[in-house]
């Protein structure tokens, strides 16, 4: 991996391990966040603190981790952002979730001021990515990729070069759409086997010991026996991202019938108050349909 001096923006709960991961591997890591306390432990580990996303520009390569398209647009080419500071990085690394519009936006807007953009959303909760179960998709000139491709290697052992354009984008927000279809899948049926006499415990212990058994369901089963809705992903963030993949399936003209129940379905657990929960919450929706008694399970 060659060396270069890397600045990272948006050090949340996935982007605080992210970058903490490349610190642990020796790169020369330069942090941003809006809330400066949440840099802290990164100091800890030897990161600097940039004063401001524009400091940020005078690195090789710079990576982000935001909530949102608009968070993504307002970072690079708002006021004070990466393509409009005095100091551009050579390349920007985008690892949030968001629009496959926004991304080409902010790509044409980096091409003009002559900085590489490669999008690089990943799959996994902040846990699992720290475990190193996590898997990059990436899109973008195959020539950036491969510059940065040991630095995501970092991050994740499975990383996919998927083209030259907005692929990953698509890929991640299908991802996404399976992660609520498996999950609501996996409610349903152990509130089913619950409302006839089992354990929660007891079904899920059998589901992960079988064909079945995933380090996806296990992880949900943990959240759903306890009812601990901890959030690494919560509800208002899948909702997003099911508006994204409803609408890439009504530009691409693609029937998603599974996936507009399970829209609803998220729906109607934020309007249960669930919606900063953790999307194992779909559970509680399910279990007051089925009228079951809501208690949790060691």
């Amino acid at each position: 991996m060659s060396k270069h001096s890397i600045g990272w923006l948006g050090t949340g709960n996935m982007g605080a391990v992210m970058s903490g991961m490349l610190l642990d591997s020796g790169a020369d890591v330069t942090v941003w966040n809006r809330t400066v306390s949440k840099t802290e432990p990164l100091v800890a580990k030897g990161a600097k603190v940039a004063g401001s996303v524009a400091e940020l520009g005078a690195n090789d390569i710079v990576f982000v981790m935001v909530s949102a398209s608009a968070d993504l647009i307002a970072v690079t080419k708002g006021e004070g952002g990466l393509l409009t500071a005095e100091r551009r990085p050579k390349i920007i690394v985008d690892c949030s979730t968001v629009s496959a519009e926004a991304s080409a936006e902010v790509r044409a807007a980096a091409e003009e001021a002559g900085v590489a953009f490669i999008a690089s959303p990943i799959s996994g909760n902040p846990h699992m990515v720290a475990e190193g179960r996590a898997a990059i998709v990436t899109s973008g000139p195959k020539a950036t990729f491969d510059e940065v491709e040991g630095y995501l290697k970092v991050m994740a052992p499975t990383v996919v070069w998927a083209g030259p354009g907005e692929e990953c984008r698509l890929v991640k927000i299908c991802h996404n759409l399976l992660l609520g279809m498996i999950t609501q899948a996996l409610v349903e049926v152990t509130a089913l086997a619950e409302k006839g006499g089992v354990t929660r415990a007891a079904f899920t212990s059998f589901i992960n010991g079988s064909v079945l058994g995933s380090t996806f369901i296990n992880h949900k089963s943990r959240a759903i026996v306890a009812r601990d809705y901890t959030p690494t992903f919560n509800n208002k963030m899948l909702r997003k991202d099911y508006d994204l993949g409803l609408g890439a399936a009504r530009t691409l003209e693609v029937p998603m019938p599974l996936s507009s129940m399970v829209h609803q379905l998220i729906q109607t657990a934020i309007g249960h108050g669930f919606a900063e929960e953790d999307y194992a919450a779909l559970y509680e929706v399910e279990a007051r349909a089925a009228g079951l008694p809501l208690r949790g399970e060691e």
